[in-house]
């Protein structure tokens, strides 16, 4: 069973390896992070398929920031 630790370090990685070098605040949004539409559609489907999870990408368009993210496929993951 994946730990919330391990939810956040999957999106951490993903954000990095779309963004690379970028300091992640959990309390910013991709795009305050410097994404464009493209970018955090990759950074989701990255995520999803690396955690094994079927969302909808409809279901991420209110999630406010990244700390927001990781609660939201926490509570699919478990």
């Amino acid at each position: 069973m994946a730990t919330r630790e391990h939810v956040e370090g999957v999106v951490h990685k993903a954000i990095d390896e779309i963004l690379p070098g970028v300091e992640i605040d959990g309390r910013a949004h991709l795009k305050d992070l410097g994404t464009d539409s493209v970018d955090r559609v990759e950074i989701i489907m990255a995520v999803l398929d690396r955690l094994g999870v079927r969302e909808p990408l409809s279901s991420f368009g209110g999630v406010p920031s990244v700390d927001a993210l990781v609660d939201f496929l926490w509570e699919r993951v478990r």
